[in-house]
């Protein structure tokens, strides 16, 4: 079987300081392969907003601004899709512990609208057992089944 180049999908990786102002130059490499692959407008929108949340939440609440620790940025790139996963040296979280932004009180609170955000504009969101990894995916162009944002702790079926 022959398989183009452009159908195989290229892995990177970086381990970050665990500093918020690295958020920039992990956009920046990110969104950049990206455009090679013919992403579009709405998709680097959507990569960067959600990208720069799951980096900041990284750094902030999994590494606790740490200098010491490094936040560790994987993704693989093909024409069809972006997969990327972000990883903090942090206790990590439970995702269904976190209150929805959109009720009650939390409705009020100036932050935690960043898990919201990812959910809305990635395709798929799943976090490890541990709660210190988020795998995100996007989708060139969108599969027919739902959206989908799982824990990695709970059956698919």
């Amino acid at each position: 079987m022959f398989i183009m180049t452009s159908e195989i999908p290229t892995n990177y990786s970086m381990i970050v300081e665990s500093k918020p102002s690295e958020v920039v130059r992990v956009c920046d490499e990110v969104a950049a392969k990206l455009k090679e692959n013919g992403f579009g407008k709405d998709d680097l929108f959507a990569v960067h907003l959600t990208l720069e949340e799951a980096f900041l939440n990284a750094v902030k609440h999994g590494n606790k601004c740490d200098p010491a620790k490094k936040v560790i940025v994987e993704y693989s790139i093909s024409r069809e899709k972006l997969e990327i996963t972000i990883t903090d040296q942090g206790p990590g979280f439970k995702p269904d512990n976190v209150e929805d932004p959109r009720f009650g009180e939390a409705l009020f609170k100036p932050g935690g609208r960043g898990l919201l955000l990812m959910n809305s504009y990635m395709d798929m969101v799943k976090y490890n057992e541990q709660g210190n990894s988020v795998y995100m995916v996007r989708y060139k162009e969108k599969p027919l089944q739902h959206r989908e944002s799982l824990d990695l702790t709970k059956d698919k079926d």
